[in-house]
């Protein structure tokens, strides 16, 4: 259940016998949530006043979800009330947002954002932030999707008086973003009575509590549109097989009222994620509930900013795959997993509670569960992290052994790296991936490779393409410390190799000064001069790639071999937890994944000696000489 149930008069009782707070705390324990001391405040003082002003005007038996869960995140709103309707005799359901404020004014003029007493920083209008709350329900609950005008919403700042907050009452309010104050109780009490009947609300709630998780028709409609706006992709050979496949598949899957799952297997810029968006935005018009799913921050965040185009509602049907831990069987008709080699053995992380722990399914059996289709788009290749375990077979026999029917398609053609899959094949055997040894890159005349002597001339080689219109970034292999900003605000120059010293990207989602937030380091132009992870590159691809391969992969006698002791990523420290071959493996799908984000070029610096000579025999181009280029490292 995703919240804690209980009639006006039961919950009123509750706070009478001061147990209310340690019973929801118990609850939300037992359902795998953590509770904070504030939260607890918060329910002792705003709860027993909502439940006072139900039972004062005459709704005891409405029923009270308390710290209700919004279906396909972690966020829970204060209490959707439930009952009837006295006009209609309909379900009504209302969201209420509380509030313990007693001074708040409009942040530096705005209409949207709130600067409250004795807390730091702005905060959301509480009558936009409920109306969001509504909005949300209405694309994502089937109760709701059918019938919307059955959902109103409001924010109730019970401690407040309207002198004190008569900014938030200046914005014009709607059904479902309308604020009430401890002033205006009498106006509050006649709008319950309005929005319910004295009866029971029982069965109202079991049906908003049992109802459908999926995007509602207005959503998916509004979804369709815009990503058609947004671009019009055009899907090649494989690229289209891919594409049909999952379409046959939904259809298949519709009319045997069957379960069946499609794998799409290639390598980068095979064209996957144009796959994924294609299917997103065709299944959208057909009004099929369909949702985007991946397990990379960055990715999704830069779906939600580009695909979204700063449409919370678009956003939303971007999740992750820990999005899914509570989510039903079949909720949704299709769920598209991209980067689907992130697929990890559960969803649990360092926040999971206990509870949630104790109870958690590998997350495979979430992300099959969830969809009548599942699809998963992966290469195998991109696994970089401990615990990643997306691969063809794994994938295939999980779904299997549930009794689903698999199709899978690979993508051969290779539409990244200036469509060169000379180039590809190249990689894949200079890091001795694919079974082959070594060969000489002479140049296909497609695609761009050289070796550099210094970190400054590969920035200048990068600047000069840049300079000329192109998107340049920097990456290396985790070799360097990794700090967090200086207290004025600055990045620490931790990569450094001799008298060159560069920052990494972001650590986190917020910029710092002019560097973009991690998750928009490859996209955002201000992105150039900090060096990039793997993290923050995988997924994306840009006109030339810079490359730092570091310590932790070495030529000797004739052949690149790994050193796990040069990485400074955690996850490899315990030899218990990672074992050498799995560290091998993923340091050399690490570089794999960094040497193919260039669509047009890579020039490559080693930072050991013996490596630069090593892979100087293995890149014979004529080519000009790099224009040498110099800043000042601060």
């Amino acid at each position: 259940m995703s919240a804690y149930r209980s009639s006006a008069a039961g919950l009123l009782r509750l706070a009478a016998d001061d147990t209310l707070v340690e019973v929801l705390a118990e609850r939300l324990r037992s359902g795998g949530h953590g509770v904070a001391p504030a939260e607890k405040r918060a329910w002792a003082r705003s709860l027993p006043v909502l439940a006072q002003d139900l039972v004062d005007a005459g709704l005891g038996q409405v029923e009270v979800l308390v710290e209700y869960q919004l279906p396909l995140t972690s966020r829970r709103v204060d209490a959707v009330l439930a009952g009837s309707d006295p006009r209609t005799g309909d379900d009504s359901y209302l969201v209420v947002e509380l509030k313990q404020w007693s001074y708040a004014t409009a942040y530096e003029g705005s209409d949207t954002l709130v600067a409250v007493e004795h807390v730091r920083g702005p905060r959301l209008h509480p009558g936009i932030q409920v109306a969001d709350y509504c909005r949300y329900l209405t694309d994502f609950l089937g109760v709701l999707g059918r019938a919307p005008q059955r959902l109103h919403g409001a924010a109730y700042l019970h401690n407040a008086v309207d002198r004190d907050v008569v900014d938030l009452l200046d914005r014009p309010a709607t059904e479902q973003s309308r604020i009430f104050t401890g002033q205006r109780r009498g106006r509050w009490l006649d709008h319950l009575r309005s929005r319910f009947t004295a009866g029971p609300g029982a069965e109202a709630a079991d049906r908003f509590l049992a109802s459908t998780v999926r995007p509602s028709r207005h959503l998916l409609a509004y979804a369709a549109a815009e990503l058609k706006e947004r671009s019009n992709f055009t899907l090649l050979d494989e690229q289209h097989v891919a594409y049909e496949l999952v379409m046959h598949a939904v259809e298949r899957a519709r009319t045997a009222n069957r379960k069946r799952a499609v794998v799409v297997a290639g390598g980068p810029g095979s064209g996957k994620s144009v796959i994924a968006l294609s299917v997103l935005g065709e299944l959208a018009r057909q009004n099929r509930s369909v949702l985007h799913a991946t397990g990379s921050r960055s990715f999704t965040q830069t779906l939600r900013r580009y695909a979204g185009r700063g449409s919370t509602r678009l956003q939303s049907m971007f999740k992750y795959f820990n999005s899914f831990m509570d989510a039903g069987a079949n909720d949704i008709e299709v769920l598209i997993c991209d980067e689907a080699h992130r697929v990890r053995e559960t969803s649990v992380n360092r926040y999971t509670t206990k509870a949630r722990r104790d109870r958690a399914r590998p997350q495979l059996e979430e992300l099959v569960s969830v969809a009548r289709v599942p699809v998963f788009l992966l290469d195998e290749h991109q696994v970089v992290k401990p615990g990643e375990l997306g691969n063809v077979e794994v994938i295939s026999a999980f779904a299997e052994k549930l009794g689903l029917e698999v199709d899978v398609v690979s993508l051969h053609d290779q539409f990244r790296c200036g469509g060169s899959e000379a180039y590809e094949q190249w990689v894949l055997d200079l890091l001795g991936l694919d079974g082959g040894d070594p060969t000489v890159w002479s140049g296909d005349g497609r695609f761009d490779v050289r070796v550099v002597d210094s970190p400054q001339e590969l920035e200048g080689w990068l600047a000069d393409r840049q300079a000329d219109g192109g998107t340049a970034r920097m990456s290396a292999g985790y070799c360097w410390p990794w700090s967090d900003p200086r207290p004025d605000g600055t990045l620490v120059p931790d990569v450094t190799v001799g008298g060159w010293a560069r920052p990494w990207n972001v650590k986190s989602d917020r910029s710092v000064g002019e560097a973009p937030g991690s998750a928009y380091w490859a996209t955002d132009p201000n992105g150039f001069g900090q060096v990039g992870c793997v993290y923050t590159a995988q997924g994306f691809e840009y006109d030339w790639s810079g490359v730092i391969i570091g310590p932790d992969l070495v030529a000797r006698d004739g052949r690149l071999v790994t050193r796990r002791e040069e990485s400074r990523d955690p996850a490899f420290r315990s030899r218990k937890a990672v074992s050498d071959e799995e560290a091998d493996r993923l340091i050399r799908n690490t570089y794999k994944v960094l040497l193919t984000r260039g669509m047009r070029g890579t020039v490559l610096y080693a930072t050991d000696p013996e490596t630069r000579e090593y892979l100087r025999g293995l890149v014979r181009v004529e080519q000009p000489p790099v224009v040498r280029f110099a800043r000042d490292a601060g």
